[in-house]
């Protein structure tokens, strides 16, 4: 009785996911190329691009050249903020070619106490950024060092915004996806990020949810200094989506969506990397909660694991219904497999990579309590604050209101 009462448990949070949920299995809105604008440039709003980098050698220049080659008819500005690097990130971004003079390398200062390292670079970009340009008018590109453009990509996301009017517009950039690991374990990524944050729900003005993603997010400035420019994300180490809580709850209306134009080039070649990755802020997410960390892991059994169990070991009607049940929800991967260009059959490693991710966050959990908190780019951050008590549970959860708030890796200490 108590197998079958799961089989239903699990069979009816998948009719809500699948029915109720964002239509967050189905491949998401793209903004395409033809949407860019082709207006004069006296008409064309300002865009100043910010771009955090610490040691970032080996993807500066590409990154930076495909920003300096953008077919943006106004007036488009870069900032790269050298934080601290000690591979010569900022003499290779000096050394590029610039005839537009749209490139300022300005060497930051080491983090204030509260700051955390990437969050501290974006606002030295900030400032730079009103010194040059007094008024709040035009728009504020963030992206990172490690992302490839396409040249229409800038006036895109211009149009979109103005098109829509729209305060924010972010993007999914592609994701590499060429080692064993990558193809594994990086589509899953896209795949839970796409459930705690379903697009058309981000989208919806009347919705709660508000999401985004760090590698795209271009904001206009008026609403950046609205709700107090980068000092209001002051400690948040999930600040993508902390930006995008605080526009949301301003009345900003924002754009989610994947990219066609972007790409990053931050190779992870094995499952270790991507195991870091995940349990970099895991925990922060949770809100260093025990509590959380015990319902997050039971939910990820419930929604991902126990269909399969009870379709191999049930009897009867459970096991039919465990049956049904396990074949929809790996067939919700399959959109986002296609995505990657990924045969669907790695659909059926959908339940181990989910083990995958709830150890991952476990092991975030581990390094919290053994002292070692959050480590990236060789600094540690023990004291995180945890978005200001806006984050819920990390993990992958089927509860829709849970998703609403809840945090996945994306912004970068």
């Amino acid at each position: 009785m108590m197998l079958f009462g799961l089989a239903v448990l699990s069979a009816l949070i998948w009719f809500g996911l699948i029915f109720f949920h964002g239509w967050f299995w189905q491949a998401g809105p793209i903004l395409r190329p033809a949407c860019a604008s082709k207006a004069p440039a006296d008409i064309m709003p300002n865009v100043t691009v910010v771009i955090p980098a610490r040691d970032e050698a080996e993807s500066i220049e590409v990154a930076l050249s495909s920003l300096l080659t953008q077919d943006y008819a106004g007036r488009l500005s870069l900032i790269l903020v050298n934080d601290r690097s000690e591979d010569g990130t900022g003499a290779l971004a000096r050394a590029l070619p610039d005839p537009k003079g749209r490139l300022t390398v300005l060497d930051g200062a080491d983090p204030e106490p509260g700051w955390s390292g990437k969050l501290w670079a974006v606002a030295q970009g900030v400032a730079e950024a009103r010194r040059q340009q007094d008024a709040n008018s035009g728009y504020i590109l963030f992206t990172d060092a490690d992302i490839v453009h396409a040249p229409q990509h800038i006036s895109t996301l211009v149009a979109k915004a103005q098109t829509d009017t729209l305060h924010m517009v972010s993007e999914m950039v592609e994701l590499q996806c060429e080692s064993l690991a990558e193809r594994a374990l990086v589509p899953a990524f896209v795949f839970f990020f796409a459930l705690l944050y379903p697009f058309a729900q981000v989208n919806n003005p009347k919705s709660r949810t508000a999401g985004a993603a760090g590698g795209t997010i271009l904001i206009r400035r008026d609403m950046l200094a609205e709700i107090g420019w980068i000092e209001a994300l002051k400690g948040a180490l999930i600040d993508d989506c902390t930006l995008a809580t605080c526009v949301k709850q301003a009345g900003g209306r924002l754009y989610l969506g994947h990219s066609c134009l972007a790409r990053s080039i931050r190779p992870y070649p094995y499952a270790i990397d991507i195991w870091r990755m995940i349990a970099r802020t895991a925990f922060v997410q949770l809100r260093y909660s025990p509590l959380f960390l015990v319902l997050t892991v039971l939910a990820m059994g419930v929604v991902w694991i126990a269909p399969g169990l009870i379709a191999l070991f049930g009897h009867g009607l459970t096991q039919w219904i465990g049956l049904v049940t396990w074949l929809v929800s790996i067939g919700s991967f399959v959109p986002t497999l296609r995505r990657f260009r990924i045969s669907p059959l790695w659909a059926l490693t959908l339940p181990f990579v989910a083990i995958f991710y709830t150890a991952a966050t476990i092991g975030s959990a581990v390094n919290h309590y053994r002292g070692r908190g959050v480590v990236w780019k060789n600094r540690a951050y023990t004291d995180a604050i945890p978005n200001d008590g806006r984050t819920a549970p990390a993990a992958p959860s089927p509860a829709p209101e849970q998703a609403k708030t809840a945090q996945m890796p994306g912004g970068r200490a």
